[in-house]
């Protein structure tokens, strides 16, 4: 199958499309820099001719809640009436499990509207909620830092690493339509403190953990299991240790969802 990832060039997509084109499937890593555009529509109408299925691994550039909730309005749209133009057969979209529980933050808000317009399209979907990734743990203790403290809650979250994100997102993109919601997440649930006192201790950072009951995830109150996903959800094998030994010093700047 032609599969278009859109956003093909990000950690996600950096990793999903080397699995898709392993599996014999012609994967196509769209992005502005390969002039193809889900804000402006440059691009997408070639990009898409031909193609089974559409990828959307997008992140937005800016967090601030005007340009968050723009951005994935703007590209979804695009990405649903440029597909079904182009006869796509199937709209998969990577999103944050507990979207609906943290709309607190504007981000989440966006991820909301995004899921929604997929679900109201006529476009056959699947919308991959994915727990936070390995690769962000870092980037969470320093929002969280004061001075050389880092107060976070003990809420429990099961992250995961990015590989075993594309991976997921490889099976769904050449499986059938779940025109529903698909979860996955990591194999093993932590205390947010504890999670990042394991990572700063992996990377020699001297920063010291608490566990603050006021604590907060990217500015948000959480509780015990907002972070984490249902009882159906799918799990994935790499343990956090694991990715720890083989990667503890691959921490990019900005997470997920």
């Amino acid at each position: 199958m032609k599969i278009v990832v859109i956003g093909g060039t990000g950690l996600i997509g950096s990793k999903l499309v080397p699995k898709l084109r392993e599996q014999g499937h012609e994967a196509v890593a769209a992005s502005p820099n390969s002039g193809v555009n889900s804000i402006t529509g440059e691009g997408l109408a070639n990009a898409l001719k031909g193609a089974s299925v559409v990828v959307d691994v997008t992140n937005s550039p800016s967090w601030e809640d005007a340009a968050v909730m723009t951005f994935f309005e703007t590209s979804t749209r695009n990405l649903l009436a440029y597909g079904a133009a182009a006869g796509v057969k199937h709209h998969v979209a990577l999103s944050v499990v507990g979207t609906e529980r943290m709309l607190g933050s504007g981000f989440f808000r966006a991820k909301m509207a995004q899921e929604n317009l997929i679900k109201a399209s006529s476009n056959p979907y699947t919308i991959i909620r994915a727990t936070q990734f390995f690769e962000f743990v870092k980037a969470i203790a320093d929002y969280s830092t004061e001075g050389n403290k880092v107060r976070l809650p003990s809420a429990l979250i099961q992250p995961m690493a990015a590989d075993d994100v594309a991976s997921a997102a490889a099976r769904v993109a050449t499986g059938a339509p779940a025109n529903g919601m698909v979860e996955v997440g990591g194999p093993e649930k932590f205390p947010l403190d504890e999670l990042a006192r394991q990572c700063l201790a992996a990377l020699k950072d001297p920063r010291e953990v608490v566990a603050d009951p006021k604590g907060r995830y990217y500015g948000m109150e959480i509780s015990e299991n907002t972070l984490v996903p249902g009882d159906g959800a799918r799990l994935s094998e790499t343990r956090f240790e694991t990715w720890l030994n083989q990667s503890a010093n691959q921490t990019p700047r900005v997470a997920n969802a």
